[in-house]
């Protein structure tokens, strides 16, 4: 199909008039100035100033990307929809377990909480790392890559491929939307901090959802709601055991990735963290889970479905954007390049953002600088972060499903850190040095097991794997504590009651 006037015009004009909503939107709201020594609360959590509707809006945005929407179409599955509903379930834990807690102990970032837990800078640090380093070398690159994969798909630009030195064959539009998408992204992340990033994300939600559903419901009609024809194991939500999602993973790895992802992760976290109370983030999340619930599945299997009845299976990624372009009359299908254009926005901008949160926050202050100068540094931050995913793009180029691989890769380090979390949260008198041996130890476990460079080395599935890796580093973590000294002692209660400890007190 090739790009008109009208369908680029349309295109241009919603996403300039997200940037002015967002704009008009957050005049007048900067805060007390975050080149100040103070400022982290208003550049990174919005000066907790966040309703639940902004809330609910950017969690939903941070998550819903390309990785879901070309990704999970692009599998052309009705299984990937597992995916969204376990969500849920990681969203109620955010929502009745965690928020209270980081509301409890004042916390700016996730890892904040294991500083106190663990009485020590370094676990926190270390976790920080992780966080940067998935990122920095999956997500970033990976969501870059959706994008721009999708506007070549659905605009049919795509041109020879060229050569890259490690990775092979790609095609050259790849880096220059990768670019553009990196470039505009930053600019949300960089100059508006978090409250430009959430009222975007909400914008940007209300037109992606609608669009997307109108997508889906084109899809049907383009088959007459006739699934005839198609194989059974692209309609089923039961999974072998060969497959992609076998069924009995939703009972191990499946509860401890969704609840690493949704409860603990700074990127997700950072939103439901930003509220005026308690009670307003958990209203936002679980508007979010309720969304999750009843929206977005539909949206990010049933496209790939009805692609595979109408073409056939679409090789890569590249199902999605074949069908929009094919089903969606001229200004639909700018209007929809905006959503998506939006979406890869909001996502990449969070994931900056909270990602100079954890490198100022957790790092610079507390080896560099302990009063720098926010909104400059975080500048930087993102830069070098931006400079180091479009480094990356082309490995994601190159495989051969873009959902399939984040998922399998991201246990590596999301593994470790859940683990971190369980143990600060359930025992106190942890030895700190003995949790971030364990951290190494999960990391090593988890990638020897997977060994992503070849043919792995356990024979089990990677979301069984993944609560191989969390079980096996708590007990781990809790026998070494133990033999360097430090006798571990069960602390639910007090964790998860609404008192302060008096140590808690003082430090706050």
């Amino acid at each position: 199909m090739d790009l008109n006037f009208t369908q680029f015009g349309v295109f241009l004009g919603l996403t300039a008039l997200i940037a002015f909503a967002t704009y008009w939107a957050c005049r007048g709201t900067a805060g007390r100035g975050e080149d100040e020594v103070g400022g982290e609360k208003d550049y990174f959590l919005a000066g907790g100033g966040l309703k639940w509707y902004f809330v609910a809006g950017s969690i939903t945005l941070t998550n819903l990307s390309t990785d879901q929407l070309v990704g999970m179409n692009g599998n052309q599955m009705a299984l990937l929809a597992w995916w969204e509903f376990a969500a849920v379930f990681g969203l109620l834990m955010l929502t009745f377990v965690f928020i209270p807690i980081y509301y409890k102990y004042k916390c700016t970032t996730t890892t904040e909480l294991l500083e106190r837990r663990y009485n020590n800078p370094h676990v926190r640090a270390l976790i920080s790392v992780l966080f940067l380093l998935g990122n920095i070398f999956i997500f970033l690159p990976a969501i870059l890559y959706g994008g721009s994969q999708f506007m070549i798909s659905m605009f049919d630009i795509g041109q020879s491929p060229i050569a890259v030195p490690f990775f092979g064959d790609v095609d050259p539009m790849i880096f220059i939307l990768s670019l553009i998408f990196a470039a505009i992204g930053s600019a949300y992340a960089i100059f508006g901090g978090l409250r430009a990033v959430a009222v975007s994300d909400t914008f940007s939600g209300i037109l992606l959802l609608s669009l997307g559903l109108f997508v889906t419901f084109v899809a049907l009609k383009a088959i007459n709601f006739d699934f005839s024809g198609i194989p059974k194991e692209r309609l089923t939500l039961i999974g072998a055991p060969d497959s992609d999602i076998p069924f009995a993973t939703l009972f191990t790895g499946m509860i401890f990735i969704q609840m690493f992802y949704w409860s603990t992760n700074q990127t997700i976290t950072q939103r439901a963290m930003a509220s005026p109370s308690v009670k307003e983030a958990q209203k936002g999340i679980l508007a979010a889970a309720a969304i999750r619930l009843l929206i977005v599945p539909p949206i990010i299997v049933l496209p790939g479905i009805v692609a595979f009845k109408l073409y056939g299976r679409v090789p890569g990624d590249q199902a999605y954007g074949q069908l929009v372009g094919d089903l969606l009359p001229t200004v639909l299908s700018g209007a929809f390049a905006a959503a998506i254009f939006a979406a890869v926005l909001t996502t990449f901008n969070s994931i900056l953002n909270a990602s100079a949160a954890l490198w100022v926050l957790d790092i610079h202050e507390t080896y560099v600088d302990k009063n720098p100068n926010i909104k400059k540094l975080a500048l930087w931050v993102s830069v070098v972060m931006v400079l180091l995913s479009l480094i990356l793009v082309p490995f994601f180029a190159t495989q051969e499903s873009l959902i399939n691989t984040v998922q399998t890769l991201y246990p590596l380090l999301s593994m470790p850190i859940l683990a971190t979390f369980i143990v600060g949260l359930l025992f106190r008198n942890v030895n700190a040095y003995a949790m971030i041996i364990t951290v190494v130890y999960g990391v090593l476990f988890y990638g020897w097991g997977t060994n992503p460079f070849g043919e792995e080395n356990i024979d089990l599935h990677f979301i069984h794997l993944s609560a191989v890796t969390v079980i096996s580093s708590v007990v781990i973590a809790l026998i070494l504590s133990t033999i360097m000294g430090n006798r571990p002692a069960w602390d639910a209660h007090n964790v998860f009651s609404s008192k302060l400890t008096p140590e808690l007190e003082a430090a706050s």
